[in-house]
């Protein structure tokens, strides 16, 4: 998968940096040669000679190495990589490599490098929300810098939320989709994600449980696979991918007109876990609770964005995906819903609280189409999200039937 290509890992410090241990050995089992740079805080969480013993290469840690210096050493390294990965890239590194520090071997690498960059963020969900550290991130995306995750999850120091590490097998698959072909080059693909809240008053509402998880994990795979993607979102807690066009909302109502400015396109993939009724006299202030009564809220339907979309008459998507979270007879249910919807193909799974699919880091779907059903494997939703987006890529390269 990535024979003969190479790779220069600097590693930097944080508790996440025991995950950069496997993501060397991944590396090496795909056939990439991995040359080690380790700040001085790193090596206070993994040591040089773990690191070295797995890239079977010495670890550079040190910008006055006189031996390598007499040849400009660091100027070799920047230049020598197919691809410099930063792996954990904390806050800090990130601030540096963003205002162009070079104050010790890893910056001075980075600001001396015209190789393409990924970082892989792992910081404190506090950290990572900061406006200092999203005004870095915007800066090294436009400097050209690409990212993977963060991921939401619990966090060394007991918070949970965005800011944890990608894993390995993800970030194998980010490196190996930048040196891969771009089947979607050229395509453009709207994703819906997370929930929709439709409020009751100013304090509550009414949602579907969604982390928004998988819909982020399908648009980074399209993303990576060369579609220039429209990530139409709720209120989700999984963080947006970066190199996407992210579009914000909170109801439905909202998420419809969001997909209706957002066309044309080639594909549409419904993934948003959307309310299916709203509040008809939702209160502009909130509602007292009163001893003994009840308030009286009156239930109307929600706009069906899946089928209104997948009815056009004109503009209507090649490819219209549909997702159907269902709890019994889950492939029957899936199936009468792609008809009665008029998509092309419905991703079914079964949400029941005994599989733990609904808020976990996994999904076990079967894939509908005109065709057939094709059940797959449990997997992450990073892979779902990967399969998904490859049998998209599939779709437009063999015209396959609707």
């Amino acid at each position: 998968m990535l024979n003969g290509k190479r790779i220069l890992l600097i590693i930097t410090g944080g508790i996440a940096a025991y995950k950069s241990l496997d993501l060397i050995r991944r590396l090496r089992d795909a056939g990439a040669a991995v040359t080690p740079v380790m700040t001085r805080s790193a090596a206070e969480f993994v040591t040089p000679l773990s690191v070295s013993s797995l890239a079977g290469q010495a670890v550079h840690q040190d910008l006055f190495d006189l031996t390598q210096e007499s040849e400009i050493g660091h100027i070799q390294l920047s230049r020598s990589a197919d691809l410099i990965v930063v792996a954990p890239a904390t806050a800090d590194i990130m601030a540096k490599a963003a205002q162009g520090h070079a104050n010790d071997l890893a910056t001075t690498v980075l600001l001396a490098t015209d190789t393409p960059v990924l970082m892989v963020p792992a910081m404190n969900v506090r950290m990572w929300d900061h406006p200092a550290t999203q005004r870095n991130v915007s800066l090294l995306q436009q400097d050209g810098v690409a990212f993977v995750g963060p991921d939401v999850g619990g966090m060394a120091c007991g918070e949970f939320g965005a800011g944890r590490m990608s894993e390995p097998a993800e970030i194998l698959a980010a490196i190996a989709a930048h040196f891969g072909p771009k089947p979607l080059a050229g395509r453009r693909v709207l994703v819906t994600s997370g929930p929709t809240h439709e409020p009751i008053d100013p304090v509550r509402y009414i949602a579907n449980r969604s982390s928004g998880a998988q819909g982020a994990a399908i648009a980074t795979a399209l993303r990576d696979l060369g579609a220039d993607v429209i990530f139409v979102t709720g209120p989700a807690d999984a963080p947006t991918p970066q190199g996407v066009t992210e579009i914000s909302v909170e109801t439905a109502a909202q998420m419809m007109a969001a997909v209706l400015d957002h066309l044309p396109v080639d594909a549409a993939v419904f993934a948003a876990a959307v309310a299916d009724w709203r509040v008809e006299n939702a209160s502009s202030h909130k509602v007292k609770k009163v001893a003994g009564a009840l308030p009286e809220l009156s239930l109307t339907e929600n706009p069906d964005i899946l089928a209104q979309v997948s009815q056009l008459q004109t503009g209507r998507p090649d490819l219209v995906v549909g997702f159907a979270a269902e709890t019994n007879d889950v492939i029957e249910n899936a199936k009468a819903k792609r008809q009665r919807k008029g998509c092309d193909w419905i991703v079914a799974n079964d949400v029941s609280p005994e599989t733990g699919i609904m808020g976990g880091s996994e999904n076990q779907v079967s894939l509908i189409t005109g065709a057939g059903v094709t059940p797959w494997p449990r997997l992450s939703k990073t892979e779902t999200g990967q399969k998904l987006a490859q049998s998209i890529a599939d779709h437009f390269n063999t015209a396959e039937p609707r």
